[in-house]
Formats: C-alpha cells, sequence, structure tokens
C-alpha cells in the first residue's frame, strides 16, 4: 500500500508527463476501411488505427497525441473529445443474437451501433429507420443510438426520397406557422397590393416553360424599336405578399431552395404561394417585378428600368411550341395564337439571337451537354431515361433570363449593395498543373494569366477550337472553382461577365427573392433586413445540401436502373478520370459508370496534368472525351455506384500526335 508521500510523487509524476506530452487538435476524417484520419488544424493528416476510430465519429474535433509505431511511423491516440457534429443519421434496423442495432447509411460510419431496448419505437429488421446518438463510442468505443422515427420498409414506393430526405434532414412538410400564413392568403390578399402598380394586363406576356412546370417564375414579351427590341421580363413577385421576417419567409431561407427530385419536387414556399398565388398562370392578374430592358442590334444593352407592375400572361406555351414557331410550322397551336403574342414571340427570337451573338463574342458561352429526363413508374422507380433535348426555345428564355440578371447585378453594383454570384474561374491550387498543360500542350497560350478574369477568358475561348489530342478545354473545365454568392460585386468568370446576380427564379430561390427585396428596397424605400456574413455562410450550406439530396436521390435511382441493362456494349464517353481509374457517361441515357484500373490489364500511372491514366508499359491511355465500349458489370450497392466493363477504347497516342 503506497503512502502520502508516495502518492504524492506519483501524481506528480503523472502532472509532468502530462505536461511534456505534445497534444493535437483536429478533425476526424473517416475512408472506406475501418481505419481513418485526424486533420490537424496545423495541416497535416495523423493515421487513425481501426480502435481509435472506433471511439469517434466522422467530424468530431478532438484531441490526439502521436506514438510512433515503427521506425518513421506514428499513428493518433485519441486523447479528448472537443465537440461532435454528427447526431442525427439513417440507417437500417437488423438483429443479431439478442443484439438490435442500426447500420448506418452515413459515409463513414463503418460499424453497426447497438439500440437499447426502450429506444427502438417498434422498429422491424430490415427497416430504414431515422436516429439519433444516444451514447458517444469516446469513452469505451461502443456508441448508443436510439430511433426517432421509422421511415419504412426497402420495398417500400418512394423509399428512396423519404430515406433521402431523412438523411440530408431535410423537412417534407410545413411549420404550422406557414401553413397557417400560406392559408391566410386568398387572392384577396393579392387585389389589396394591385394599387399603386403600373397597370400592363392589356400586353402580350407569356410564359414559355415545360407543361408540367406549374411554379412559373416569369413571362416575357418584346417589341421592336429604332435601334434593337424593348425586351420585357416579368418575374413573380411573392415578396410582395410575404412580410419580411415572417415565418414563410424564414422557411424559405432554411430551406434555401426547391429542390427538384425526380417525379416530386420539393419546393421552397408553399404550394398556396408558389403554384397559385404568385404563378405567372394565363388569364389571372399576378403581381410582377418587371426588368425592361432595351436590347441593341449588336447584342449589346442599353438603359433598363424595374417597376412593380400587375399583369395577366396570354398563355403557358411549351418549350416545343415556340421552337416549331420559330422553324416556321404552322401547326393548329400556333394558328391558334393571337397575332399579339405571334409577334411578340417572334420578336423575342430576334432579341435572343442577338443576345447570344453578343455573349459568343464578348462573353463566354456554357456548351450544350446531352440532359436526359427520368421517367417514373407506380412505385417511384425509374421506368425510363429520354434525351431532354434542348431546342431554340430553351435558348431564347435562357437569354432572356441571363439579360436580366445581368441588369440586377449591374443595378446593385451601382448601388454599393447586393448578392452577387462570384466566379473565380480555375482553382488556385491547380495553377501549376494548368502551367504546365499550356506550355506542353497549347505553348502560345502559356504566357496568359488564367486566374485573371480576361486570362481566363481568352484561354476558354481559344481551348475550344484547340488542335491536340490532349483535350485541353475539358481538362480545363475539371479544374474550375465552384461559384459562390457574396456581398460585394465580382466576376462571374465562368459566364465571362463583370459581375452577375440572378433574381429571376424567386419562386425557387431565396438569393432570389433576397435579390427582390433588395431592388424594391432600394427603388421603393420598403423596409428591410440585409443578410450578415454568418447568414450568408448559412444560406450557401443550405444550397450545397441541397444539390446534395438531389445527386444523392437521383444517384441511387439510376444505379436501381442500371440492373436492367442487358449485356450488349454500349457505347459512351470519357468524362472523368482518376488515379483507381474512369468515368464513363453512356450516349443512351447519360449513366455514368466506373471502369477500375484493377480490371485493366496490367498497371497505369495518373498524370495530374493532364488528367490521363498511362499503362507503365504500352503507352495506352485513357483520357477525357475519349470514346469508349462498356457493358454493364454490376452496382456497388454500398456507394451506390454503376461498374462498367471496357470492351474497346478508341486509340489516343501518347504524345498527342
Amino acid at each position: 500500500m503506497l503512502n502520502a508521500d508516495a502518492l504524492k510523487q506519483l501524481r506528480q509524476l503523472k502532472s509532468e508527463i502530462k505536461e511534456r506530452k505534445v497534444v493535437y487538435s483536429g478533425t476526424v476524417k473517416a475512408t472506406n476501411g475501418r481505419f481513418g484520419f485526424v486533420a490537424l488544424d496545423e495541416g497535416r493528416d495523423v493515421f487513425l488505427p481501426p480502435e481509435e476510430m472506433q471511439k469517434v465519429l466522422p467530424g468530431d474535433r478532438v484531441n490526439i497525441t502521436e506514438q510512433e509505431v515503427e521506425k518513421g511511423k506514428t499513428q493518433g491516440v485519441v486523447d479528448e473529445l472537443l465537440e461532435t457534429h454528427l447526431t442525427t443519421f439513417v440507417g437500417r434496423y437488423l438483429v443479431k443474437g439478442k443484439g438490435h442495432f442500426v447500420a448506418p447509411d452515413t459515409p463513414g460510419i463503418n460499424r453497426w451501433i447497438f439500440i437499447p431496448p426502450q429506444e427502438r419505437q417498434g422498429a422491424e429488421p430490415g427497416d430504414f429507420i431515422y436516429c439519433q446518438i444516444h451514447r458517444h463510442p469516446f469513452r469505451d468505443g461502443k456508441g448508443q443510438a436510439k430511433v426517432l422515427r421509422v421511415i419504412g420498409k426497402a420495398d417500400e414506393p418512394g423509399i428512396e426520397r423519404a430515406l433521402t430526405l431523412a438523411s440530408f434532414d431535410l423537412a417534407d412538410t410545413w411549420p404550422d406557422p406557414v401553413r397557417a400564413q400560406a392559408e391566410a392568403l386568398s387572392e384577396d390578399s393579392l387585389s389589396a397590393h394591385i394599387e399603386g402598380r403600373e397597370d400592363r394586363r392589356d400586353q402580350p406576356y407569356v410564359t414559355i416553360d415545360s407543361p408540367g412546370t406549374q411554379d412559373m417564375d416569369d413571362a416575357l414579351m418584346a417589341t421592336p424599336n429604332a435601334t434593337g427590341w424593348t425586351l420585357s421580363i416579368a418575374i413573380a413577385d411573392p415578396t410582395a405578399l410575404i412580410e419580411p421576417g415572417s415565418p414563410a419567409e424564414e422557411e424559405a431561407f432554411n430551406r434555401a431552395t426547391a429542390i427538384y427530385f425526380p417525379g416530386d419536387p420539393l419546393p421552397m414556399l408553399p404550394e398556396a404561394i408558389s403554384t397559385r398565388l404568385c404563378s405567372l398562370m394565363p388569364e389571372v392578374d399576378r403581381l410582377a417585378l418587371v426588368c425592361d430592358l432595351q436590347v441593341n442590334n449588336d447584342g449589346s444593352l442599353g438603359n433598363y428600368h424595374f417597376r412593380q407592375a400587375v399583369i395577366r400572361s396570354r398563355g403557358k406555351l411549351s418549350y416545343d411550341l415556340v421552337a416549331h414557331l420559330i422553324e416556321g410550322r404552322e401547326d393548329d397551336d400556333i394558328k391558334a395564337l393571337p397575332e399579339a403574342v405571334a409577334n411578340s414571340l417572334d420578336q423575342l427570337h430576334q432579341a435572343a439571337t442577338a443576345l447570344r451573338k453578343w455573349r459568343a463574342e464578348h462573353a463566354l458561352l456554357s456548351a450544350d451537354r446531352p440532359e436526359f429526363r427520368l421517367r417514373l413508374d407506380e412505385n417511384k422507380r425509374i421506368r425510363l431515361i429520354e434525351p431532354a433535348i434542348q431546342n431554340e426555345a430553351h435558348r431564347l428564355v435562357e437569354e432572356c433570363m441571363v439579360a436580366a440578371n445581368r441588369c440586377a447585378a449591374d443595378f446593385l453594383k451601382r448601388h454599393g449593395q447586393g448578392l452577387f454570384i462570384q466566379h473565380p474561374g480555375l482553382r488556385d491550387d491547380r495553377a501549376d498543373n494548368i502551367r504546365k498543360l499550356l506550355e506542353s500542350h497549347a505553348p502560345h497560350l502559356a504566357e496568359l494569366d488564367a486566374l485573371s478574369a480576361e486570362g481566363f477568358k481568352v484561354l476558354m475561348k481559344q481551348s475550344e477550337t484547340l488542335a491536340s489530342e490532349v483535350p485541353v478545354k475539358a481538362i480545363l473545365s475539371r479544374q474550375l472553382a465552384r461559384a459562390e454568392l457574396g456581398f460585394e460585386a465580382a466576376p462571374h468568370q465562368g459566364m465571362g461577365l463583370e459581375a452577375y446576380t440572378t433574381f429571376t427564379s424567386p419562386l425557387r430561390k431565396f438569393s432570389d427573392f433576397y435579390v427582390h427585396r433588395l431592388i424594391k428596397s432600394i427603388l421603393w424605400d420598403t423596409p428591410m433586413k440585409a443578410l450578415n456574413a454568418q447568414q450568408l455562410e448559412a444560406l450557401q450550406a443550405s444550397q450545397l445540401r441541397a444539390r446534395q439530396a438531389a445527386n444523392a436521390l437521383e444517384t441511387w435511382l439510376k444505379s436501381d436502373y442500371a440492373k436492367s441493362l442487358t449485356p450488349e456494349p454500349m457505347a459512351g464517353t470519357i468524362s472523368r478520370t482518376l488515379p483507381s481509374g474512369f468515368f464513363v457517361r453512356l450516349d443512351s441515357n447519360g449513366l455514368e459508370g466506373f471502369v477500375s484500373c484493377k480490371d485493366l490489364d496490367g498497371k497505369y500511372s495518373f498524370d495530374p496534368v493532364t488528367l490521363r491514366l498511362i499503362h507503365n508499359k504500352n503507352g495506352r491511355i485513357f483520357q477525357l472525351e475519349q470514346r469508349v465500349t462498356v457493358t454493364f458489370a454490376g452496382v456497388d450497392e454500398e456507394r451506390r455506384q454503376i461498374h462498367f466493363t471496357l470492351v474497346d477504347a478508341e486509340a489516343v497516342g501518347a504524345d498527342g500526335d
């Protein structure tokens, strides 16, 4: 038995050891395996072995120490849990023997988590469940979860959507105050706001959209003048009916955007507002914020004005009908159009053509990429994938929206306030690789400052027609930074514009809704509370979460649909390359699948400059935009990733000649 002096000495020794111990703070990063890493605040990663990963969750903030396991190799030991962010997750309910568990459907949690008897909520084996961490595993590596609700069974129609909503913590119902606010609005509410607005109900505005669209944001009209056209873009005005700071506005901020899930969208605003009272439906009075702008004969923009107006759309026209009119067809639907509408559509087409020509010469146009439409069956799974053809009517609407948004950006910039979409062009961390790419394959462009707005614009334009077997334009496009929202006007390099914002989708995007408030506040001195930096960060995080949710559901549905593919060879194009293999996009349906280097003969090295995979011995190459033929090889159920087997590929020279 230790005496008092010995105990005192032992405590002092422990204290000295603790003081000498170097402790690092960082964030836990999971992998597909049982091991992980801690990304230290100082900028390096420390390996966490499986026994240490058992004590933490992805995203946890921890303090660790390092221990040497062999010469030159260290691993981390988790000393302290500072904070945890992963509180809820989804998974499948499993029973093994007498133990009840959840197998998380969350990247990075590669273990089952025990569910105590009192926390099971009647869940049955195989159910998808929404859970909360009940006991963090830090203390002994044995975490516990409790079931918050049962989502449903794997074979239930729409389970994919329900599980995606739960995975991303997205609400499918409206809070009671929002529902009450929406139900209190009526046509009388709308009529009360008409007084004082410019009356344009006799003018031939029309909406051009897909037949199934209900939340119609915009209506268009154009008239010729001595130097070009007067283009009038009427945008739905939900800010007139939704009071600042009201429950509906707060919920719209939280949702950030409507999410167009296949077959069943998740709206940003209640349907009473987005598809009825504010939607620019035909033959009813609707409130609008109108941008009238001069489009000159060369496609440049002249003066513009914003107006609060009331309009009465003359019709909801489909893209196909307008495209047929542009092509000069004379079917019954076109003949039935009022003369004023037909004339306006003709002028809209001429104005849009001029606008597009100007953008092609002075800015940047996005290349037309094949798009596909998912058709779902009664079980809400994909029945058919068919091409979504972009025609002249789509381009007409696009040019009108871009022109109106350019005016909004210019207006806010002139008044020194706003919310802008900033795009810095190429990623800073890829500058060296881009320089090497140009020096080797486009030396006449190597002196360009590719990170500047003007240099980037020249580079992207000239790379379109570059004669090289190395797909320079495609390689550059894989190195682009992500566009972000900002309070300051800054170039949108991806569009080749000095400043850009959007206000043309206020029923679908909160950022556009907010820009409406800004424009009206400046012009008509209406009260509003500006977003702060913290709110802007939250808004962007919500936008990102919405995109991730839409992608996750589409990926799940597509991976399930891929199981119906026949063993016949399919043509496609390499869309992305990685050190471990490459992705192929099929011509027929747009499905993307992975071809692993493990399934190819020999070993391949990845060139980060050209994004090529090159065989170490025979020099065979796989690169972006290369044509290949593949067959379906199965689906990785855990990653929901489609796998292909390579059948054939067009030859690519090692020297690009």
